[in-house]
């Protein structure tokens, strides 16, 4: 059974940096490595949105909240995904949480985290 563990959140300042890491388990390192792995973020009071993605192909697809702020990585040989974030707002207070497409590699997200909070104070 496959599962996402997000660490790495916090209360971070106006401007700062934050790095989340999500380990993944219960799929070899192939199949990890052909997932399409992402962050999503859900503000208080509205949808979860996607901050940025990586297909098993390795495209890159970034929402709004990442472009020119936050990274996405991954370690295939750890099963683990990243995202790095920062010139962080108050606006992008929210829970984030990593999430893994499995089936066809491309962003249809099969499985989520239980989200890690980040609270950026001004």
């Amino acid at each position: 059974q496959v599962q996402l563990e997000e660490t790495g959140g916090g209360l971070v300042q106006v401007g700062g940096s934050l790095r989340l890491t999500c380990a993944v388990s219960g799929i070899s390192e192939t199949v990890f490595r052909g997932s399409a792995v992402g962050w999503l973020r859900q503000l208080a009071g509205k949808q979860r949105e996607l901050v940025t993605a990586l297909t098993g192909d390795g495209l890159l697809i970034e929402g709004n909240p990442a472009k020119g702020r936050f990274t996405i990585s991954r370690d295939n040989a750890k099963n683990v995904v990243y995202l790095q974030m920062s010139r962080l707002r108050p606006d992008d207070t929210a829970v984030y949480s990593c999430a893994i497409d499995t089936r066809t590699g491309t962003g249809r997200w099969d499985k989520w985290g239980q989200g890690t909070l980040v609270t950026v104070s001004s």
